[in-house]
């Protein structure tokens, strides 16, 4: 299996080419140590000149062991006459003289006579060294040294460079897996430092970003990294300050203008309906106009109402924490909605028993009537819209609210819960509302510790309220 880790790849990088290295070293010694024992054994050929295979032929004891004197061990001496072997012999302890196969004795008929050394292999005797030389009544002397030594020499050799070498990728690798580890560690702190920020709440509110990454050392590859992380870092954070500081620029706006606004419409309305309880005839325009005016002024105040509202939760006021009949304020708001929505056919799936939360009965009952005044809102008559209830877990609550209207379209989906955010947005404001009907449900929601979600399809939308217990 390839590694993965940047750290594992530069160690087993490290080692494949130790063991390249190794492997090269160890073929080089190999090589240069069988050439060097094989020119110690031509040159001992060379000063034998064929005289061990000549001494096979003037015996004088006429045993045809030959004169193995001054003769090493393993020494082979060949005559022959004509392509065929006459005598033959090995220099051993106890007896010289070998019997030959007709292989073996081709092959050492086809050894040139250039008194140069040639390498054969025999099936008696293995590999030998053997150097051919005409001898004075024309038959051909060949003399042999047997390459075993050479071949256990190398051999030898090769097993001690085997050892020596995996005990250097041993220790290279241990030593190799520190060097790296520590050579990467400005990288660990880096990746540690994203991890922490990719961890973070940066969708909105203020976030602390954590410190810097220390290394910035620009001769290196990581401190270069450390200091683009650390520059980006300071890009996001100057983002998120500037994005901040225009919520909170825009919250307290949207709370004094609340405010500000609240005794001028009190005021409007007030004068409205006193110019509409006038004792004497009012024309039929100006009566229609006054009657505007309150209705509008009416709506505004709702609006004014939602976004000190809005404001309140923003500052983290504590709300109420009292015993709440999930399943009676469910009830009461689908009755007002069929009210307001007679077009529309309201469904109800409660449980048998009373589902009971802790938490502020008005802002749960204003989540509530907001979800069903969204669902008739952006749904023709004749949509069918379900309300559930039911309790996940002692002292949890799961409300639900889905309907098989037109859907909502995706690019609004992912938004659907800001502020003035409206599904669609060619409909006017009379017919569409504030926009801030369901930010109000998110942040009654968020306020009690709970979530809130959509699921949305065309002829298929869910809203997921999730309270938990208190």
């Amino acid at each position: 299996m390839r590694p993965r880790t940047l750290r594992a790849r530069l160690v087993a990088g490290l080692l494949v080419l130790l063991a390249l290295a190794c492997a090269a070293v160890g073929a080089a010694g190999s090589l240069s140590l069988n050439r060097f024992m094989v020119d110690q054994l031509d040159r001992q050929l060379s000063m034998t000149a064929g005289r061990f295979a000549a001494s096979l032929e003037h015996d004088d004891d006429r045993d045809g062991h030959g004169d193995s004197r001054g003769q090493s061990p393993g020494t082979l001496g060949v005559r022959l006459v004509d392509g065929r072997v006459t005598h033959a012999a090995v220099v051993t302890a106890e007896e010289a003289d070998i019997r030959l196969t007709s292989a073996d004795a081709a092959v050492l008929a086809a050894v040139p006579l250039d008194r140069r050394a040639h390498s054969v292999e025999l099936s008696e005797l293995d590999d030998y060294r053997v150097m051919a030389v005409p001898g004075a009544d024309g038959d051909v002397l060949v003399n042999g040294l047997p390459l075993e030594g050479v071949n256990a020499a190398v051999h030898r050799l090769q097993i001690t460079e085997s050892v020596v070498f995996a005990i250097v990728m041993i220790l290279t690798g241990v030593a190799g897996t520190t060097w790296v580890r520590l050579s990467l560690r400005p990288l660990d702190r880096v990746t540690a430092t994203a991890r922490r920020v990719s961890t973070l709440p940066l969708a909105s509110g203020a976030v602390a970003l954590p410190d810097r990454v220390p290394d910035e050392d620009p001769r290196t590859e990581v401190g270069q990294l450390g200091a683009a992380f650390n520059r980006m870092l300071g890009h996001v954070g100057e983002a998120l300050a500037w994005r901040h500081a225009s919520e909170q620029r825009m919250r307290t706006f949207a709370a004094d203008a609340g405010h500000e606004l609240r005794t001028p419409l009190a005021t409007v309305r007030a004068h409205a309906e006193l110019a509409r309880r006038h004792p004497g005839d009012v024309p039929g325009e100006i009566r229609h106009a006054l009657e505007r005016i309150d209705a509008e002024s009416g709506r505004m105040g709702t609006l004014v109402d939602d976004l000190l509202l809005l404001a309140r939760l923003d500052a983290g006021r504590p709300l109420a924490r009292d015993p709440v009949d999930l399943t009676r304020v469910v009830i009461d708001a689908a009755g007002d909605a069929r009210v307001s929505a007679p077009g529309h056919r309201w469904r109800l799936r409660l449980p048998e028993e009373p589902v009971t939360i802790t938490g502020d009965a008005g802002r749960i009952h204003q989540v509530v009537a907001n979800l069903l005044a969204n669902a008739h809102t952006h749904t023709p008559p004749g949509t069918t819209v379900t309300v559930s209830v039911r309790a996940p877990a002692p002292g949890a609550a799961e409300l639900t609210v889905h309907d098989d209207g037109p859907g909502i379209p995706e690019d609004v989906r992912a938004e659907i819960f800001e502020r003035f955010v409206r599904a669609d947005k060619a409909r006017s404001r009379a017919r569409g509302g504030s926009g801030l009907g369901l930010a109000i449900v998110k942040a009654v929601v968020a306020s009690h510790g709970g979530d809130v979600s959509v699921e949305s399809r065309p002829g298929d939308t869910l809203f997921r309220v999730f309270l938990p217990a208190g």
